[in-house]
């Protein structure tokens, strides 16, 4: 991770969307569409060169795509960097096909062993567990397999990828358990989980930071998704996009208005989002996806500027009429 204790900013990079396409048993996409496989690697070494050392995964992203190529681009440059990845669903990698889940200890360690040959590593920094709704009785059964992955030296700590302050605190509980994974950005904000990770001591790993990319377009943007892209099939979970023709009017109309003060300071979008993050609090870890050495050069740009001050949070709350 890339860190500044002064300003309380850090970084990591969300490997979603360099997984590629994929798809859910009923043909929905998962992905973000067509992706250029060296231009993904050369994004990755170039934020490693930006400084950035924190890179999220999962074994499904790409149906195992995302891991193996971030391991490619990692190489012999592994030790720099704190790894993440996540377990839970399981998958066709032949087909790219999201087949179903699994929550049991048994299926935790046999997909602990997959994702450490897809990433070409002998040891995992942050294990993740992928059901966001999983029961907390099994959950707590994982916790306690994931203490001995750790005894083991598979796995450095883990944490729960769940919006439920109730089941990550289940989690928490756990000697190794260092973070929580949750949706969080100015438009959609988490305080139950931030309130979490402050009282537990956990690192909030902030995934959607730029809002599936609301926050990071350019203006008067809403243009149609093309096929193979989520957010032209949204599912439930999923607001701000519609039927999928475009970005929903109220939504657009939000970040329009937010627009000029994330972009003080020389700001892009993208970077005032994240730095609206940063001023929540010193836990947040952002996690923005990339899919090109240019928007990795903006998203680790944003490091310069630091966190929003005082005067300009308010003004986004007064604006956003919380």
């Amino acid at each position: 991770m890339q860190t500044n204790a002064t300003t309380h900013r850090t970084l990591g990079f969300g490997c979603w969307a360099i997984g590629g396409e994929w798809q859910s048993a009923d043909g929905r996409p998962l992905g973000w569409g067509k992706v250029d496989d060296e231009e993904s690697v050369r994004a990755l070494r170039r934020a490693l060169d930006l400084g950035v050392t924190f890179f999220d995964t999962a074994d499904v992203y790409g149906t195992g795509h995302s891991e193996r190529l971030l391991g490619r681009a990692l190489g012999r440059r592994r030790a720099e960097v704190t790894l993440a990845t996540k377990w839970g669903n399981l998958f066709d990698e032949r087909t790219r096909t999201l087949t179903g889940s699994d929550d049991t200890p048994e299926y935790a360690r046999r997909a602990l062993t997959a994702s450490l040959a897809r990433l070409g590593t002998d040891h995992i920094d942050l294990y993740q567990f992928h059901l966001s709704d999983a029961d907390p009785v099994r959950a707590a059964e994982l916790r306690d397999a994931c203490e001995e992955f750790v005894r083991e030296g598979l796995i450095t700590a883990y944490g729960w990828s769940t919006d439920d302050p109730d089941r990550a605190a289940v989690f928490a509980a756990g000697e190794h358990c260092t973070a929580v994974q949750y949706r969080a950005n100015v438009l959609q904000d988490a305080p139950e989980m931030h309130a979490l990770c402050e009282k537990a001591g956990l690192t909030g790993v902030v995934r959607s930071p730029l809002a599936m990319g609301l926050l990071g377009g350019r203006k008067g943007g809403g243009r149609a998704p093309e096929a193979g892209d989520i957010r032209s099939r949204p599912p439930a979970w999923l607001p701000g996009f519609g039927d999928g023709t475009g970005a929903d009017p109220a939504w657009l109309a939000r970040v329009e208005a937010l627009r000029e003060v994330l972009t003080s300071d020389g700001r892009t979008p993208a970077q005032g989002a994240l730095a609206w993050l940063w001023a929540r609090g010193p836990h947040i870890v952002p996690i923005p996806g990339f899919r090109s050495v240019a928007q990795a050069e903006e998203n680790a740009g944003a490091l310069a500027g630091g966190p929003l001050d005082e005067e300009r949070m308010a003004e986004v709350e007064r604006i956003l009429g919380r």
